[in-house]
């Protein structure tokens, strides 16, 4: 069975959450990132839909196709 993915920097700029790649490897390596609930360092981390990626605060829910 195959899961659609998108890694961690992607979906934060998916989400306009970030304005560039750049930014999203600042966020993510400076810990401002939780995923499931805890920190997470590698923006190439690959999501599932029902991942909880946490910023600033607010929590998304991943829900791919």
């Amino acid at each position: 069975m195959q899961y659609q993915t998108i890694r961690l920097a992607q979906f934060l700029k998916w989400k306009r959450l970030v304005n560039s790649g750049g930014e999203a490897k600042f966020k993510i390596q400076g810990k401002e990132v939780l995923l499931n609930g805890n920190i997470e360092t590698q923006r190439g981390k690959q999501l599932i839909t029902g991942d909880i990626v946490t910023f600033n605060g607010i929590e998304y829910k991943v829900l791919l196709e």
